[in-house]
């Protein structure tokens, strides 16, 4: 019996490797686009929104967040959440933006 590796079964290893390594990132993309499509998408009844988020450090992010009428972008780290201004929310302006 041959102890060592062919050059075909070291393909063969590399080629299923690079496969399951393309299939793990497909399937992270995917969960990040739905993550960010379900933070961001209106639902019925619901009066509060994430409009988007921002990192800005290791454990530091701003967030920009829509209740009611209203918009609020605020600062988020482990120990705080601290509100650094808001505005009322024009829905005449967001449709000339679009």
């Amino acid at each position: 019996m041959n102890a060592g590796l062919t050059a075909m079964e070291v393909l063969r290893m590399l080629g299923s490797m690079v496969l399951v390594i393309a299939l793990l990132l497909a399937v992270l993309w995917s969960l990040k686009r739905m993550q960010k499509q379900m933070l961001t998408s209106g639902q019925p009844g619901r009066r509060m929104q994430v409009l988007e988020t921002l990192g800005v450090g290791t454990r530091q992010k701003l967030a920009l967040v829509r209740v009611g009428e209203h918009e609020i972008l605020i600062s988020i780290t482990p120990t705080q959440i601290n509100t650094l201004g808001q505005w009322k929310f024009d829905s005449h302006e967001a449709d000339h933006v679009a």
